[in-house]
């Protein structure tokens, strides 16, 4: 207490009192009973504490508020006041207003998009319209910096300049991704009071604009925004009454979270309602920018790295208003925070694992789409290994990502993912345990294509199990069977794989003939009908060694086995080109006089034994003759 009156004494000084009372000061200090009686005097109580949490985020809302509506009478005066400054320092060095100059400067970059039009630089198309924006931008970009202004001045023009570019730059993107007229203008509208909003409170500080006047300010245009909004709502045609009610009072209550002060949730409702529409405006205004093949890699890290980057701008901006704003409920509690910025962390995490996701599946659905027909053998080769390996390989890849970006995601969370995958690798060996034969269906479908056994499209046989192989999974192989019925079939039950369409195959079969057929005669046409076979435009391709007359098989009972064969590529056209072999054979053997050897038996008498044994072997040799053609 002696030194606050003490520093009372100095501050008296300080104001040029008059000496007598300085004096009578020192004198009563210097008295004893007043000195015992200020040593002896209660100690001042403390002053209240602020309470915090609730309490004084109502005290500060509402003096925000009253602050807010005390001020909006004052705003026109404010709003001259700032003009007048402006102008003041526009004319004070000699220089021209600030609005003329920037309807100077806007002439400049429109002659420049003018010009730019004209080149041949433009493209067609969205990317031309924002390329000829871009010449707009740096046109009078560079005439802005090419003039020292006035302190206000330039501030006034840089943030004018910026909001005009970005208005213009967003309603381009609007026109292309907005295919409504009346929604496009809609929007549009609201994006004018929106940009000329921002522009305002940026250029509050700036030209002294009192805290609270500006804050008037951008209440006046958030009522104004509620009501283009609310306005677009009850206009719009494809939403039901009952959900255009309950978006007109989400809007409300949004407007209300913002004039109390909570940012955070406030944005939060805007994502909810706002951003699926933004991201599928984002989509189609990529699309429409980039014009490429669906599947194309180009195209989908256009679109899919487009619509990442509106996600991650929302989160980072989400994040700033939390650590900005004192009253966000994040900072309730350290785990809260840490919970809020995790799961923001977490949602980058997955755009980012869904974007690697989507370049490498369609890389992969790419290449098992292409029909490119290669003459070369090694190429064809390759591309059904491709179309038998990329399958898998999307599968292990669509687990892998989705395993490594939870982990990621639970570990942003706060969560300790060391005992979660100890105890994972401990879940593992039961399972494998459990579960050998998956197991071995699994390990033995590894081998199998490390050992390149089949590939898709290629005819195998495996025990009873034959037919040509549509597809995999990661535990059995789909086999189509010629007859229609399809196999699935684990791994672990193929056991040995007969491949009947790897690189070659060798088709032969048999013809008997009678003994006094002329065999040269036979054997030149045989290679007339080869050439004949290697000349047809579809059937030709297939052939590696022509059809030839491979000489006499055996002697038979009737006739002389003659047989043919031929080396064919993979194909399903190999049964075919055979029975088509046979049609030639048969027709050109009968036109030049060779005949083909029958079963004759000569019966007479009454024996009828004797006929039923030779109509025995009439049959026998019918059945043998067809299991040799067959062959």
């Amino acid at each position: 207490m002696i030194l606050l009156l003490a520093m009372s004494a100095t501050a008296f000084a300080q104001d040029a009192l008059r000496p007598q009372k300085i004096d009578d000061l020192v004198r009563l200090l210097q008295d004893p009973e007043v000195r015992s009686w200020l040593e002896k005097a209660p100690a001042a109580p403390p002053a209240p504490e602020a309470d915090g949490g609730l309490a004084a985020w109502e005290a500060s809302t509402r003096g925000r508020i009253r602050a807010v509506t005390t001020a909006i009478p004052r705003i026109p005066s404010e709003v001259a006041a700032a003009a007048s400054r402006i102008r003041a320092d526009a004319t004070s060095q000699g220089g021209l207003p600030v609005f003329i100059v920037f309807i100077a400067l806007t002439a400049i970059g429109l002659l420049a998009e003018r010009l730019f039009a004209r080149s041949k630089l433009r493209g067609g198309g969205l990317q031309g319209r924002l390329l000829a924006i871009g010449a707009f931008a740096t046109a009078m970009g560079a005439a802005f910096f090419a003039f020292d202004w006035p302190p206000l001045p330039r501030i006034v023009l840089l943030v004018s300049l910026v909001a005009l570019i970005a208005y213009r730059a967003i309603a381009t993107l609007l026109d292309a991704a907005v295919p409504t007229a009346s929604t496009r203008r809609r929007t549009k509208s609201v994006l004018r009071v929106f940009v000329v909003a921002i522009a305002a409170a940026s250029l509050g500080r700036p030209v002294s604009v009192e805290p609270a006047v500006t804050q008037a300010i951008s209440f006046c245009f958030s009522i104004v925004l509620l009501a283009l909004a609310m306005e677009g709502v009850v206009s719009s045609t494809h939403r039901s009454r009952r959900s255009r009610i309950a978006l007109c009072l989400a809007l409300v209550l949004l407007w209300m979270l913002w004039c109390v002060g909570l940012q955070g949730l406030f944005w939060l409702g805007i994502y909810a309602i706002a951003l699926p529409s933004v991201l599928r405006f984002t989509a189609r205004a990529a699309a429409e920018a980039y014009p490429a093949a669906p599947n194309s890699t180009q195209r989908v890290l256009v679109v899919r790295g487009a619509r990442a980057i509106v996600v991650a701008a929302a989160a980072a901006w989400l994040a700033l208003v939390w650590r900005l704003d004192p009253n966000s409920l994040v900072h309730i509690s350290p785990a809260v925070e840490a919970l809020s910025y995790g799961l923001l962390k977490g949602v980058v995490i997955i755009l980012l694992a869904d974007l690697v996701w989507h370049l490498a599946k369609s890389w992969i659905d790419r290449e098992l789409s292409s029909s490119d027909n290669f003459s070369d053998p090694a190429q064809v080769a390759r591309q059904a290994r491709l179309r038998t390996l990329l399958p898998i390989f999307r599968n292990v890849l669509a687990v892998a990502v989705a395993v490594f970006a939870g982990l990621i995601v639970l570990a942003e969370l706060g969560v300790e993912i060391g005992p979660l995958l100890a105890g994972a690798g401990i879940f593992g060996v039961a399972l494998g345990f459990g579960s050998q034969t998956l197991v071995k269906d699994v390990i033995g479908g590894v081998f199998y294509m490390l050992d390149d056994a089949f590939r898709v499209g290629e005819y195998i046989q495996a025990k009873s199990y034959k037919g040509t192989v549509e597809g995999f999974s990661l535990r059995s192989v789909r086999l189509r069977h010629h007859r229609g019925p399809v196999y699935t079939v684990p791994f672990g039950e193929l056991g040995a794989v007969e491949n009947m369409s790897r690189d070659w195959g060798v088709v032969k079969f048999r013809v008997s003939v009678t003994y006094d057929a002329d065999l040269e005669k036979a054997r030149k046409l045989t290679k007339k009908i080869g050439a004949a076979l290697q000349e047809d435009p579809e059937l030709g391709p297939i052939f590696i060694e022509p059809l030839k007359m491979k000489g006499i098989e055996e002697f038979g009972d009737y006739g002389v086995v003659i047989s043919f064969g031929m080396t064919l590529r993979p194909s399903p056209l190999q049964s075919m080109i055979r029975r088509r072999a046979n049609l030639l054979i048969r027709e050109a053997f009968q036109a030049n006089g060779i005949e083909f050897a029958t079963p004759s038996v000569q019966v007479g008498g009454d024996d009828r034994g004797g006929a039923a044994a030779a109509a025995t072997a009439i049959r026998a040799q019918q059945v043998k003759t067809a299991a040799s053609t067959e062959v």
